[in-house]
């Protein structure tokens, strides 16, 4: 019984890919694969554990097939821990802790909770509404015009959103300072989108479900936003050291080297905002 047990066994792990690792064509496409986008298919079989586990169901594909059966709970829990854990990481990167010395700072849930609540379901709706206004149109003029569409309609109200929800969760508490900074960053995000918008639509086009565009732009958003806020941080930081040991001259209040409202002890009051891209798409 045992033997047999172990025989079958054996034989059901040789046969995960249909005729053994020794039959696949050296050049032909994965299995599982269509073969018309080698280089997506050989990531993500690559993400799924290798050609030894070629067509069959993987940690990618469980999570593309939760996208299409539960789409928002899906971008919602996504976004929300990406950018969480954007915050968290750049807090790390810039060594920039709060009071007790931790790095995990009052806006990491903040910054999830923005994710979750505010820009996955927004991106799902503006993302819904840009793809069933082009379903069906698969020509070059009809791809140029979404991206086109995608850079002055959908990233502008979503950069605005991003940048109240930012000034808010920095401190900002009044109509005329969440105004005031997305006037002074909106153009900055801007520019990010349009550098990096299109590349990314174009590649989403190409390459993904309709289903994994959001996530996906989720992921670079984390990359880029992580970078900036990284590097926002420590010119914040270095600006606050060079105040307290009074290179930065003037004493009290007034405003600080990047541009928020300083307190009578030197550290800004409102540290906002740190310009990242939201998923402007």
């Amino acid at each position: 019984m045992s033997l047999k047990f172990e025989k079958e066994t054996i034989r059901h792990a040789t046969e995960t890919v249909p005729g053994g690792l020794a039959h696949l064509p050296r050049d032909g496409p994965l299995p599982g694969t269509s073969g018309k986008h080698p280089f997506a298919e050989a990531v993500g079989t690559a993400i799924t554990g290798g050609k030894k586990n070629a067509g069959t169901r993987g940690y990618l594909m469980a999570y593309i097939n939760e996208l299409e059966r539960n789409p928002l709970r899906t971008k919602m829990l996504t976004a929300g821990t990406l950018a969480g854990l954007q915050e968290l990481l750049a807090s790390w990167l810039a060594k920039d802790r709060n009071k007790h010395g931790n790095y995990f700072t009052a806006r990491v849930p903040k910054m999830a909770a923005y994710g979750a609540l505010i820009s996955a379901p927004l991106g799902h709706f503006l993302i819904w509404c840009l793809q069933k206004t082009f379903k069906g149109r698969t020509s070059l003029r009809a791809k140029i015009l979404q991206i086109l569409v995608s850079n002055l309609i959908v990233a502008p109200i979503q950069n605005v959103v991003y940048l109240v929800a930012m000034a808010l969760i920095a401190g900002a508490r009044t109509f005329h300072q969440v105004r005031a900074t997305v006037r002074v960053s909106f153009m900055k995000v801007m520019k990010v989108s349009w550098i990096t918008s299109p590349l990314c639509l174009a590649f989403a086009q190409q390459f993904l479900p309709e289903a994994a565009w959001v996530p996906f732009f989720n992921v670079v958003a984390f990359i880029i936003g992580t970078y900036i806020n990284t590097m926002t941080k420590r010119k914040r930081l270095a600006a606050l050291r060079k105040k307290h040991f009074g290179d930065g001259g003037g004493g009290g209040g007034g405003r600080s080297a990047g541009g928020s409202i300083a307190g009578p002890g030197g550290r800004p009051e409102s540290d906002y905002p740190p310009i990242g891209p939201n998923p402007q798409y």
